[in-house]
């Protein structure tokens, strides 16, 4: 294939890319532009097939590298499409997780192989160039990648040993220990590249650090660091475009090192947090201060069951249904939109609270109803919502936690003072369906769940939605 058409096929593809992004960033166009995205990837792979000298099998002879790459994306089509098919919408956030972390892995497997045969073929160490620069950067940022990943994966998946993040005294001494010496071996790589073994020594001690990173990091912060570790990914794939001199992957790894910069701006906003107290606070990993579950909860908790509440909305006008992650793990999605469009048969005006940080990643609670084919019009942000809860006579929270809790306003020594809530408290009543009075991830009781307002539901959540909807029926 001559030079220009594959300038033109790499030219394509980044477009695709690039309106790929555009289009997802609304819930309307989102699925459309997965699949703009999935064939400017497809254009991409089959221009570097053709390019010559082939650019995935650069270091084998004949047919042999041909087969092994067509069997190669045979393979990963397979298990991708098993995955998609497969794998519940409550697990997105941990497959999220590992495809950040083959991504970071990818990028600096090319890398390394890309530099043996350079240290083959090259007579002279000005003759690598840029590449050797590249070559340090990706093995870096793609083994931080993957094994922070992995972490973030095994946190998310609610490993018993990795459920709590590792606090110990010194972690942040190591981690700049560890992060100076990566930096001293790509010293060492760029002022000799002949010494390959220099880039394995670097990937090994990056890993390291990849772990040590994310292992302290509690489970409220998960939706950031899924964000930071999807920007690590595109700059990893980015530097390693630099190294095979390939555009598309620059191309297509800013965009998404970009975005998830953008992302995680945004998730730290929302959580009135700056990225290095997220990365270094430890939210979670310390016993949290103030008053305890006793104090706060002791004879005050009021708890309903479905026919009580159901006799909440024979007079009410507006309610306010707030989806937590308690949501996705009863997989109640379906089910509440069933609730919604009874509700909505008699009259009643229902609206969707939807906090940024809910959930395990960005977007999830959207996703949730989106599956269950919830009206986007219905799903109303934080900043949308808020001011329509003094006006709202029922809010109906279902297994969020911290993103309701009022004494994120009221307590300044609280693990999430400052940090922007749902004020589901300023409606006229309140119903919380949860397992228990079991804090969130800042590990902080909720004093909503004790206010005179509110009713406490003790089920699963899709049980206590379906009973819901039986009572209100029978009312």
């Amino acid at each position: 294939m001559s030079s220009a058409w594959l300038n033109l096929a790499y030219l394509t593809a980044s477009m695709l890319f690039i309106v790929a992004f555009k289009q997802m960033a609304h819930p309307r166009t989102a699925v459309r532009g997965n699949v703009l995205g999935a064939a400017g990837m497809a254009i991409a792979m089959i221009a570097a097939f053709f390019e010559y000298p082939l650019v995935f099998s650069r270091a084998t002879e004949g047919h042999g590298g041909t087969v092994a790459i067509v069997l190669a994306l045979a393979l990963g089509s397979a298990i991708g499409a098993l995955i998609a098919v497969k794998a519940p919408m409550t697990s997105m956030p941990q497959m999220v997780a590992l495809l950040n972390g083959f991504g970071g892995a990818a990028s600096l497997l090319v890398a390394g192989a890309e530099l043996q045969i350079a240290v083959g073929r090259a007579s002279r160490p000005d003759a690598y160039g840029q590449m050797i620069i590249a070559t340090a950067a990706t093995g870096i940022i793609g083994a931080v990648t993957f094994w922070g990943s992995l972490a973030a994966f095994a946190k998310l998946q609610e490993y018993e040993q990795f459920k709590k993040p590792w606090a110990f005294a010194g972690r942040q001494a190591a981690a700049g220990g560890l992060a100076l010496l990566t930096l001293l071996l790509a010293w060492w790589l760029v002022a000799s590249p002949g010494a390959w073994y220099a880039y394995w020594l670097l990937v090994i001690v990056a890993s390291a650090l990849g772990v040590l990173l994310t292992m302290p990091i509690g489970g409220a912060d998960m939706p950031v660091v899924i964000c930071l570790l999807n920007s690590y990914s595109g700059i990893a794939a980015a530097a390693s475009g630099f190294v095979i001199d390939n555009n598309v992957l620059v191309i297509a790894g800013s965009l998404v090192g970009a975005s998830g910069i953008i992302l995680c701006q945004i998730m730290c906003k929302a959580m009135n947090r700056s990225l290095t107290n997220v990365l270094f606070g430890g939210l979670g990993s310390e016993a949290a201060a103030g008053p305890s579950a006793d104090d706060v909860y002791a004879g005050k908790v009021k708890s309903a069951g479905p026919d009580e509440i159901a006799m909440l909305f024979d007079s009410a006008r507006r309610v306010v249904i707030v989806p937590g992650y308690g949501l996705a793990v009863a997989q109640a999605q379906h089910a509440v939109r069933d609730m919604a469009n009874l509700l909505q048969s008699k009259g009643i005006e229902v609206l969707y609270a939807i906090h940024p940080v809910a959930g395990r990643m960005p977007g999830h609670m959207n996703v949730l109803l989106a599956e269950a084919n919830v009206p986007y019009d219905l799903m109303r942000e934080m900043d949308d919502i808020n001011p329509l809860f003094p006006e709202t006579d029922v809010a109906i929270v279902l297994g969020a936690n911290d993103v309701v809790n009022p004494v994120a306003r009221t307590d300044p020594k609280s693990p999430i003072a400052g940090m922007p809530i749902l004020n589901v408290d300023q409606a006229r009543s309140v119903v919380v369906v949860k397992r228990s009075l079991s804090p969130g991830f800042a590990g902080i009781p909720n004093p909503l769940f004790a206010a005179d307002n509110t009713q406490m539901y003790f089920a699963d959540g899709k049980k206590a939605v379906l009973d819901l909807i039986a009572a209100i029926k029978a009312a």
